[in-house]
């Protein structure tokens, strides 16, 4: 019997530490991880996070094998609240590219918050005679497999939502792959393919500068930098709200209390008029969601993804 009540007083003191160590988390530095993705976003939110908590938010880039090491590296972190993944589409369609990762992205963490979008614009170069969506589609419809479409990197997320488009469209464009936005928009300027999905922050631009015209915008309303120009939804193509994103996920097993305090954090962050203005510069839509929430939109992208690499047959060497 005494030894029995030692035992509960141990685990009642276990409790007691883990529920003080919750409530006044953080009490150290943050690890912020990092795949290829810019880190824009993430130092402009773990500013501000510093300065409410007192506790510097550390930055850990860590590009190699297209996030690969990032996603492997948060994942086997410990489960403490103290390591975060900025979380991208680029964890799910890696998902769904290689079917044997050192980790399960899906399992293995646990959702926090959305914190930013990134709409995609489609491009064309200005000398393709179509003013609208619909114009290229029926232009692509004629000359099958006659257009070619700047690809930015095979299995990155714009690849996928590219082929989800020609899929709704049915319509035939050549893969033109490329290492990276640049140069992908490059040589959609210079004529040597005819059209693109633009990420906001490379194609607005152009657009604005009359190098590239924008026939439609991938998010479920209009940009504020081009008002003018329609959604792919209001072109025609109804299961085309698609967007690139930037997030919060944390190890599985990560407290809730503490998930919970994360996601009010960063989200009455985000929520500020300058932080909000600082990232539509940027070219992000601010977005702020509750655990379920975001949870729900990852899942929707991720059954997108997944979908997409198997109905296109998309591999990666």
């Amino acid at each position: 019997m005494k030894c029995f009540l030692k035992f509960a007083a141990v685990l009642s003191m276990a409790a007691t530490c883990a529920v003080a160590a919750e409530q006044n988390y953080p009490t150290r530095p943050i690890r912020l991880i990092l795949g290829p993705s810019p880190d824009l976003l993430s130092r402009l939110v773990g500013q501000k996070l510093a300065e409410r908590w007192g506790q510097q938010i550390v930055i850990d880039q860590r590009p190699a094998a297209g996030g690969i090491i990032a996603g492997e590296t948060a994942a086997k972190a410990p489960a403490d609240g103290y390591t975060w993944l900025l979380s991208t589409a680029s964890f799910l369609t890696l998902a769904g590219l290689y079917p044997k990762l050192p980790y399960d992205f899906m399992r293995d963490f646990s959702p926090v918050t959305l914190m930013g979008s990134l709409p995609w614009v489609v491009v064309v170069n200005p000398a393709v005679p179509a003013k609208t969506l619909n114009e290229f589609v029926q232009l692509a419809r004629a000359k099958p497999g006659q257009f070619n479409y700047a690809n930015p990197g095979n299995g990155t997320s714009t690849h996928m939502v590219i082929e989800m488009f020609l899929n709704d469209a049915k319509i035939k464009v050549v893969n033109i792959p490329y290492k990276g936005v640049v140069a992908s928009v490059a040589d959609v300027i210079g004529g040597q393919a005819q059209m693109t999905f633009a990420i906001t922050q490379a194609g607005v631009p152009q657009v604005l500068g009359g190098k590239l015209r924008a026939l439609a915008v991938s998010s479920a309303k209009r940009l504020s930098a081009l008002p003018e120009v329609p959604t792919l939804s209001e072109s025609g193509f109804k299961d085309m709200d698609v967007v690139g994103w930037n997030g919060i996920h944390v190890p599985k097993g990560t407290p809730r209390a503490i998930i919970d305090q994360i996601n009010k954090t960063i989200n009455e962050v985000l929520q500020a008029r300058e932080m909000q203005e600082r990232m539509t510069a940027a070219g992000f839509e601010v977005g702020a969601t509750t655990v379920p929430e975001f949870d729900a939109y990852v899942k929707k992208d991720f059954a997108r993804y997944t979908k997409v690499i198997r109905e296109a047959n998309i591999h990666v060497d």
